[in-house]
């Protein structure tokens, strides 16, 4: 018999979707169980879980499965909304624009990302790097009209936005050694740069995002496979 109160999180280390959940459940203070995947090899539970996409990450809550990254970050605001801070902003406006900002995000993150791991055509890979760049442009504009002179997109805390684009800072990087490309640069996106060695340094996310060499070697893994 499961208890309800059972927190388990299907991943793979290397996802940034994964690590949202995991900064979340970490701000929340939240204590779970962690199931490590293969999704070159899919457990039974994993394809149980999450039927329809048969991707990581799931959080099972009890025996309830919640898939899909920031539906999964904004059920922990949720739940656990009396533990830690609040990862939504209670203002509607604030809120509804926080969602819009991480949306944005996973539109132009995802395919740029997927293109920049699995691409071998030049062109197209040129192309994903110009995403990539124009996408932090206008988020660099975003975190000033968000932040309003703090920390974070959220002000003095972490918000929705921050996990969104804070998952990806490690393939970020990686991505910079295997194409050569300054995506975070002080002269372009000085704001964002600061965030970034902000966010890094909060615990809740320092205790889950990889290293940025470490994918690398995953990424040739990969590509050799």
């Amino acid at each position: 018999m499961v208890k309800q109160d059972e927190v388990k999180l299907i991943g793979v280390w290397a996802s940034p979707y994964v690590a949202r959940a995991m900064i979340a459940l970490n701000l929340k203070g939240v204590e779970y169980e962690y199931l490590p995947d293969d999704l070159f090899n899919k457990s039974e539970l994993l394809l149980k879980s999450n039927p329809v996409y048969k991707l990581v990450p799931v959080l099972i809550h009890g025996d309830k499965p919640v898939c899909e990254s920031r539906i999964i970050v904004e059920y922990i605001d949720q739940v656990w909304a009396s533990s830690g801070p609040s990862i939504l902003p209670a203002d509607p406006y604030d809120r509804a624009t926080a969602r819009f900002w991480a949306a944005y995000v996973d539109d132009k993150f995802f395919p740029a990302n997927r293109v920049l791991f699995w691409g071998k055509d030049e062109k197209s890979i040129a192309e994903a790097k110009e995403q990539f760049l124009a996408a932090l442009l206008q988020l660099e504009e975003a975190f000033v009209k968000c932040s309003k002179g703090k920390s974070f997109f959220g002000g003095d805390t972490i918000n929705l936005v921050d996990i969104a684009l804070g998952s990806f800072l490690s393939w970020l990087k990686a991505f910079e050694i295997i194409t050569g490309t300054n995506f975070l640069d002080k002269t372009k996106t000085p704001r964002l740069v600061e965030w970034a060695e902000c966010f890094r340094s909060v615990d809740a996310a320092k205790e889950v995002l990889p290293e940025a060499e470490k994918l690398v070697e995953f990424w040739k893994f990969a590509q050799a496979g």
